[in-house]
């Protein structure tokens, strides 16, 4: 199996670096034959070269079995280059139209919600990764005088919508509770989420097998805190994932321990911690790798190998249980210390 692997900027190269140092731990033991393909991405390499993402760059990621993503962003780099010229065209252009993230809440880890327990928090988010708010579709007019307009239009196709509720589904038949959770604006954002809501409705039809729940946006973010477990599988739009999977990881311990991916399943999938570059720990050895080092066992788990991606899960969830914090700086370890202890655990 071949991952590109993408350090980027900022804390990006340090992760990852920890994420292979497990891979080649789970390679040695389950005997995976894994290349790695390193990739030059991200702001550095924009400031040096002007170039954010060629076309052989997308040749070089589309031929290989998945991709090891770190984090990009820099300083002296306008916002939104990197990220729409980057991420979001990788997403588009390899066709990575889910964007899962589970949320678990491990032993011996404390939630800042204090009520909150290991059986509280067991969820997945599915997120439309395509459409929505980030399409880019809009415009400004009269810009520059008091009477500017911006208009930021979201964009949803019932194919896009029908493939990425599919998946959700075809998710909730595989966990124990068979539940998916629609969470969107009906009330409000009627010509979108009525689409939506007819679609998933359509989907659910031919799923008797799973549960099908609704709740409004703000609704969800309210019992995300006061009653996580209301949740197993949760569907959204882009826009919506996007911040109900940041309030995700605050009550299942911080960003450390926060992993996503971006799939394609037929194709090309993107695994990532969604901490970002975390500047001022750049060299330190302070930041946690753990989120990095959960991305590599989704990885796995994408790439069929569930027994090596079942034991770096465990060796995560013990080693989180056993620090004193997740937080950068406060994990009592080096970033390398970490990546060693869960590396010793899932070698045997």
């Amino acid at each position: 199996m071949r991952i590109a692997v993408v350090g980027g900027d900022g804390t990006g190269p340090e992760v990852v670096a920890e994420a292979q140092k497990v891979l080649e731990a789970a390679a040695h033991r389950f005997g995976l034959d894994l290349g790695y393909v390193p990739m030059d991405l991200g702001g550095s390499r924009y400031l040096r070269t002007g170039e954010v993402l060629t076309d052989a760059d997308l040749e070089q990621l589309r031929s290989v079995d998945a991709i090891l993503f770190g984090a990009i962003g820099h300083p002296e780099v306008a916002p939104g280059v990197l990220e729409r010229g980057l991420l979001l065209r990788i997403r588009g252009e390899l066709d990575q139209y889910i964007n899962l993230r589970p949320i678990r809440l491990y032993p011996g880890v404390a939630s800042p919600v204090a009520a909150l327990g290991p059986e509280d928090v067991d969820m997945v988010v599915v997120r439309e990764n395509s459409e929505g708010l980030y399409a880019g579709s809009g415009r400004t007019e009269a810009r520059g005088t008091p009477n500017e307009v911006a208009i930021q239009e979201s964009v949803n196709t019932r194919s896009a919508i029908e493939r990425c509720v599919r998946y959700a589904f075809e998710l909730a038949k595989g966990r124990p509770r068979h539940l998916v959770t629609l969470v969107g604006k009906t009330n409000v954002l009627t010509y979108a989420w009525g689409l939506w809501e007819r679609v998933t409705d359509d989907v659910a039809a031919k799923y008797p097998e799973v549960s099908l729940d609704y709740a409004h946006i703000d609704a969800a973010c309210l019992w995300l805190v006061e009653d996580p477990g209301r949740f197993d599988v949760i569907v959204t739009d882009n826009m919506f994932g996007d911040i109900i999977t940041d309030l995700g990881a605050a009550i299942q311990g911080g960003l450390g321990i926060a992993s996503g991916g971006n799939i394609n399943p037929h194709g090309v999938s993107m695994f990532e911690p969604i901490g970002g570059t975390a500047p001022g720990f750049e060299g330190t050895g302070k930041i946690n790798p753990l989120a990095a080092i959960g991305a590599a066992a989704m990885l796995l788990a994408e790439l069929g190998e569930t027994e090596a991606a079942d034991a770096v899960e465990r060796a995560v969830a013990e080693v989180a249980g056993s620090l004193p914090s997740l937080r950068a700086g406060e994990m009592g370890l080096t970033t390398s210390a970490v990546g060693d202890r869960v590396a010793s655990l899932v070698g045997g």
